[in-house]
């Protein structure tokens, strides 16, 4: 009878081990998370596009944000009094360089632009944040507002990580018009889906909750997204496209992934929507 008491004693220690060890190494891997998870989230020095050679003129200036962070920019203004201007809101990686290839087909547009870095980007001071980047997108708007061009003139153009950017800049304000680019419902859902074990709404410091901002937006809205995006599921696109107001539209392209391919089709779909807004 002891013998068996203590073999099953034996095999409860064990378990009871166990146990405590993957506790311990799930308490360290969230604690982990929570303390790097902006290095997870921000990849400033990723180059995806590099050799690109930028064919339309650019004059680099420095937009200066109310925290002091002077904002490496690229503007190009072809005529801010009879055609539209792009405030261009980057991703989450890369540097402006990686976006030559985009940029490089508004020269063929009847449009102007104006390209940020973002903080802790493309040779910038400061560290990147949900908070950060909000003030640089707002720091854009007031240069582009002090240099004659009206909100009414601006069209926001969100990519990836910036169109989280874009739908907060863009509630209630009367812009031309807002472009998405591989939108994300919410940080909270896109953590989820990587990172199905962790409780990432508790954990995440920066949330970019788009989906609970779109509906404030009245501006005429363009949403694009790759049908096949291995990096931010396809749904979340057709829900932010279903959460805009009207008047909104839609590009869906079967064959693309997170990074949509500038072929004509899209361009086309682009010079539509911009042209429309004139």
């Amino acid at each position: 009878m002891n013998f068996f008491f203590k073999k099953n004693l034996t095999k409860m220690n064990y378990f009871a081990i166990l146990l405590l060890v993957f506790l311990i190494i799930y308490f360290f891997i969230l604690l982990t998370t929570f303390f790097f998870q902006r290095n997870l989230l921000y990849h400033p020095s990723e180059n995806n596009y590099l050799g690109d050679k930028i064919l339309v003129s650019v004059n680099k200036v420095k937009i200066k944000t109310q925290d002091g962070i002077e904002l490496i920019s690229w503007h190009h203004n072809k005529n801010s009094k009879n055609f539209k201007t792009i405030l261009f809101l980057h991703g989450n990686a890369g540097s402006l360089e990686n976006r030559i290839h985009k940029i490089n087909h508004f020269k063929n547009m009847d449009v102007n632009f104006i390209i940020i870095s973002w903080r802790g980007f493309s040779g910038n001071k400061g560290k990147p944040t949900e908070k950060g980047l909000y003030e640089d997108a707002n720091s854009a708007i007031k240069w582009l507002n002090f240099n004659g061009v009206k909100n009414e003139e601006i069209i926001i153009y969100g990519e990836s990580l910036g169109t989280g950017v874009a739908v907060e800049i863009a509630q209630n304000k009367n812009f031309a018009g807002i472009i998405l680019e591989s939108p994300f419902t919410s940080m909270i859902n896109a953590g989820k889906e990587k990172y199905p074990f962790l409780p990432v709404k508790l954990l995440l410091k920066d949330k970019y909750e788009s989906d609970k901002k779109i509906g404030n937006i009245k501006s005429p809205i363009l949403i694009m997204h790759g049908m096949v995006d291995t990096i931010v599921p396809f749904s979340m696109g057709k829900k932010m496209y279903e959460l805009a107001n009207k008047p909104k539209y839609a590009y869906f392209s079967e064959y693309d992934n997170h990074m949509m391919e500038y072929n004509e089709k899209l361009l086309n779909v682009l010079k539509k929507f911009i042209y429309s807004l004139n």
